[in-house]
């Protein structure tokens, strides 16, 4: 009989050890981890705009007439497209529209000036996170005017080649600087039976605004 009692005694123990238990492990559910946001990856993929002003060092030539630099400011606006790889390569294409302040006397009574300009341009490079070291060319174009002596007027749209290089750096996702070098060579036009030519460095800067 005494064995009896002990043995409903140990089972009696044994059961209640056993809820207590069960009823801390539902107590103690295990909380979920917290999802933690992540800001996504800065890019130079998409549609973008912007403006750029800097200083042209020009030489122009008209033939049997002379020759001059053609030099001066200018202000310009640009537009365009990048595609960006998960190597960080980044191509793209840009067009821009400017006018230069570029007006000088080439001798015999002539001066001749270039004004409203124009290219197209394929762009290549590397993106350095928010910094994009780019090469571009293609073509390009710009009007020169020529006033003479007795009222002689004539002007051309000159088409021709650019080439050059630059830095695009984003200070924020939407907007960038630039700091650009171009060589522009408009090849040659017709101004008045006379054949001209222009050619012309530019140094830039811009800010843009990524879409």
């Amino acid at each position: 009989m005494k064995g009896l009692f002990i043995l409903a005694a140990s089972v009696a123990a044994l059961s209640a050890s056993t809820a207590a238990y069960a009823a801390d492990a539902v107590e103690q559910i295990p909380t979920a981890p917290v999802a933690v946001e992540t800001a996504p990856a800065f890019t130079w993929e998409g549609f973008y705009l912007g403006a750029h002003t800097g200083y042209g060092w020009g030489d122009g030539d008209l033939e049997g007439v002379g020759s001059d630099n053609f030099d001066g400011w200018r202000l310009g606006a640009f537009t365009g497209y990048n595609w960006q790889f998960s190597n960080g390569f980044v191509a793209g294409i840009e067009g821009d529209v400017n006018y230069d302040w570029n007006n000088e006397d080439i001798g015999a009574g002539f001066d001749a000036e270039s004004g409203f300009s124009g290219s197209v341009r394929g762009r290549v490079g590397y993106a350095f996170d928010r910094t994009l070291v780019y090469a571009a060319g293609g073509w390009t174009a710009t009007n020169v005017e020529v006033n003479g002596p007795a009222g002689f007027n004539d002007d051309d749209t000159l088409h021709g080649w650019t080439i050059g290089a630059g830095v695009d750096h984003a200070f924020t996702d939407k907007i960038f600087g630039r700091l650009e070098y171009r060589y522009n060579d408009y090849g040659n036009g017709d101004i008045g039976g006379l054949d001209v030519d222009f050619n012309q460095h530019v140094f830039q800067v811009g800010v843009g605004v990524k879409f």
